[in-house]
């Protein structure tokens, strides 16, 4: 997995790494690197291909028909090489942004409720960092949930009487109550969990797989990203686009945000008096000019340049199919609820994922903003719960029917949690909370995920991790295990040293693992 294992194991193939009870797959042969580039299980052309491509270019380029040069510059997607035998082949990240609360949600403290308004103790706090938002109060009141929870299926998952699809699937989900991270302002914390460091300049987890698995459609993006907003109105927290970035990865690694309106992506139509035979003509000359280039300088990224216009020129005719959303059922649309039909909702954007996994998209990254309840918390987290419940538990329901969860693993989740105290003043039947990074709820499903399982706790407040904690960088690495992927072994080398989306952290939490 590591891009220069040539030197680290001169040539030979490096020995699969397995949990207990893994069977190792056939050990992998040597990889060829471009000159100047670091390759792991990527998608780019060998060295000896682009000999073949250079020497045909050399010779014939002048006379080469138009399908058979697209053919020699159009990279061969496929599936790459794992540790180890991987039980997801895609996933699909449900990204709450803002912070859903967990003691609203997931993390039921039924004792709270004699307790509303006492004072939160300072042992409990400790010495913890607080934002600007509440570093300056006088008082922080302990403030219980005013929603009812029960416990749901074989499995007896907790759940709030907010999510009663969820609750539906419970023995479907492995319920992670130990979650924590350092970050504790929201730009900071979202970069984070999605790409290993709080400062940006790293790429994405999608970024990531791309590059080490690559794609197994060569027809549409490896790494797929879909945006909807809540319906709490509330200003959204920005969503910059390096978050499904590829960093210092080659450029075509990077996720293809998806749109609701207008073309699906940015392009996609031809200019107004270009039929697709002028424009087939002009990558075929502008592949020409970069193979030159390419020559002349020896840049890999000007390869990866020509592997976009490919893949830009093949999604001209997936991608319309892909969003034609017209040949799916009727009871489709009812399962996934009354937001299904309205493009750019979580709904729909589920159903449209949905569709990409069966065309073997590796990474789909759903945002859905709205989740930073610093106030009026009881009214707008019913808003957001009715935009995801009932999609959830229908995009689960709908896998699993389609035979596809077994192999799709599902992670749901945001930056961090919620405080147990209230943020401003505590009223009767209003309330708000800060953000928390000590300890909040994620949940896993599908492939490679222990069904029916609540993994770790928190103490009497929610405020503190009591039990198994779980680390942003430890999820990172049990997320890259699900795909056969040692979080150890994928790097890249930059500046000097190797990179890995989980730094020089994590580990692979074991127990929450079939």
């Amino acid at each position: 997995m590591t891009a220069n294992s040539d030197s680290t194991y001169g040539g030979l193939p490096r020995p699969s790494k397995e949990l207990p009870g893994q069977k190792p797959t056939a050990l992998k042969g040597r990889r060829t690197e471009l000159p100047g580039q670091f390759v792991g299980r990527s998608i780019h052309p060998t060295a000896s291909n682009t000999v073949n491509r250079r020497q045909l270019l050399q010779t014939a380029g002048a006379t080469l028909s138009t399908a058979a040069l697209a053919a020699l510059l159009n990279p061969v997607l496929r599936g790459g090489e794992t540790d180890f035998a991987p039980r997801a082949k895609r996933i699909v990240y449900m990204f709450m942004h803002g912070g859903p609360s967990q003691m609203d949600l997931f993390d039921d403290k039924p004792m709270l409720q004699q307790q509303r308004g006492i004072e939160l103790p300072a042992s409990v706090r400790g010495n913890q960092r607080l934002t600007g938002m509440t570093s300056g109060q006088k008082s922080f009141s302990v403030t219980p949930s005013v929603f009812r929870f029960a416990r749901h299926g074989q499995s007896g998952a907790t759940v709030s009487e907010l999510l009663p699809g969820i609750a539906s699937v419970a023995d479907e989900l492995c319920l992670i109550k130990s979650m924590h991270t350092e970050a504790i302002n929201h730009d900071p914390a979202v970069t984070f969990l999605q790409t290993g460091h709080q400062q940006p300049g790293r790429p994405s987890m999608g970024a990531w797989l791309s590059y080490g698995l690559g794609s197994e459609n060569q027809n549409l993006p490896a790494f797929v990203v879909l945006l909807s907003n809540g319906s709490a109105a509330r200003p959204d927290d920005p969503l910059h686009s390096r978050l499904w970035g590829s960093a210092f990865l080659p450029s075509d690694h990077q996720g293809v945000s998806f749109r609701s309106s207008g073309d699906p992506v940015l392009y996609l139509s031809n200019p107004p008096g270009i039929d697709s035979a002028t424009r087939r003509r002009m990558l075929d000359g502008l592949a020409l000019l970069n193979q030159q280039r390419f020559e002349s300088i020896g840049d890999p990224e000007i390869q990866t340049r020509i592997a976009q216009f490919e893949l830009a020129s093949r999604m001209q005719m997936s991608v319309p199919d892909l969003t034609d959303l017209s040949t799916e059922t009727q009871s489709t649309f009812d399962q996934y609820g009354p937001d299904a039909r309205r493009p750019g909702s979580f709904a729909s954007n589920c159903i449209l994922a949905r569709r990409m996994l069966e065309r073997d998209v590796r990474f789909v990254q759903l945002y859905h903003r709205g989740w930073d309840q610093h106030y009026n918390l009881p009214s707008d987290i019913r808003l957001q719960c009715r935009d995801v419940d009932q999609p959830c538990a229908a995009f689960i329901r709908d896998l699993k029917q389609r035979g596809l969860l077994n192999d799709t693993l599902i992670v749901w989740g945001g930056e961090f949690g919620r405080t147990i105290y209230s943020q401003g003043k505590l009223e009767r039947d209003n309330y708000g909370r800060d953000h928390h990074g000590r300890c909040f709820t994620m949940w896993l499903a599908g492939g490679g995920i222990r069904p029916g399982m609540t993994y770790g706790s928190t103490d009497d407040y929610s405020y503190n991790v009591a039990e198994n904690p779980v680390h942003v960088h430890d999820l990172n690495a049990t997320i890259l295990h699900c795909l056969g992927v040692d979080h150890t072994q994928l790097t890249f080398k930059h500046k000097g040293r190797q990179f890995r989306l989980t730094d020089v952290h994590g580990e692979v939490v074991k127990d929450v693992l079939v």
